[in-house]
């Protein structure tokens, strides 16, 4: 039964890693990408960008806070396993 506890925390901390890494690469592409057409939309219309600019952080913000509950869901894999509570029970009893 250890083993078993051993294999759900190892499983446990190899998707905590996926999650945040996966998370990070993932918003790291958009903002790039994000980034670079706005300074392309702003060097074609100079008059345009304070309004390119409050869009653009919208837009950063919104996909800063699809990592941010990534890695909200990562710690609380960590902390507040769900997957463990039946094989502790299971022990226990």
């Amino acid at each position: 039964m250890i083993a078993e506890i051993a294999s759900v925390q190892g499983m446990t901390a190899i998707a905590v890693g996926l999650l945040i890494g996966l998370g990070a690469l993932g918003t790291a592409i958009g903002l790039g990408g994000l980034g670079g057409k706005f300074l392309e939309a702003a060097a074609r219309q100079p008059e345009l960008a304070p309004m390119l600019l409050a869009r653009m952080f919208l837009v950063a913000g919104l996909v800063d806070a699809i990592a941010m509950i990534g890695v909200g869901m990562a710690l609380f894999f960590t902390f507040a396993n769900p997957f463990l509570a039946p094989l502790k029970a299971a022990v226990g009893s």
